[in-house]
């Protein structure tokens, strides 16, 4: 994942939160918002419901894999937010994938 292809700033995030959309999964929860740039934006969180720093950073890198196998299916021109819930610990990265993609075609987020 390229620099520019990470979200970072706290305005974008705002404007995702407040005029995006939301997918909720059994695992991931995605926020989605077109961005009007022929690349798409990324970030992946995990809050301290999720659990200690340990949990919470392999829920991330759980996700942030998921996402890397299946780049290729995901549309250009979006700001993706993945939320990782608490049921996510204990879990394989294939189950992680599953719930990811799941939420990404309930979003229409993915096209091939």
């Amino acid at each position: 994942m390229r620099k520019k292809e990470i979200l970072r700033k706290k305005d974008d995030f705002q404007a995702i939160y407040k005029a995006g959309k939301s997918v909720p999964e059994r695992y991931v929860v995605l926020f989605y918002r077109k961005n009007d740039l022929p690349y798409s934006r990324t970030a992946f969180l995990a809050s301290k419901k999720v659990g200690n720093s340990i949990q919470r950073n392999r829920a991330k890198r759980l996700m942030k894999e998921s996402y890397r196998l299946n780049a290729d299916r995901f549309l250009d021109g979006y700001d993706l937010i993945f939320i990782a819930r608490n049921t996510i610990n204990g879990k394989k990265q294939k189950d992680v994938q599953k719930s990811l993609l799941n939420a990404a075609k309930r979003g229409k987020v993915t096209g091939r």
